[in-house]
């Protein structure tokens, strides 16, 4: 016999679904969720600026 069946035997409502969201209190990870692409996109930006200085420092 299925829980539903069953409590619907006993006069108990419906069973209540579990909504387990948690506020993250890291603002960093809230970030990377909502854009997975950015430290990619930060880490070859850091580089080029590295490279661009490195040539501009040799002439």
């Amino acid at each position: 016999m299925g829980e539903a069946k069953r409590r619907e035997e006993l006069g108990l409502p419906p069973r209540k679904k579990k909504i387990d969201k948690s506020e993250s209190k890291n603002k960093l990870s809230q970030i990377l969720n909502k854009y997975p692409y950015f430290p990619y996109i930060l880490g070859i930006s850091v580089l080029a600026i590295l490279i661009i200085d490195l040539i501009n420092y040799y002439n």
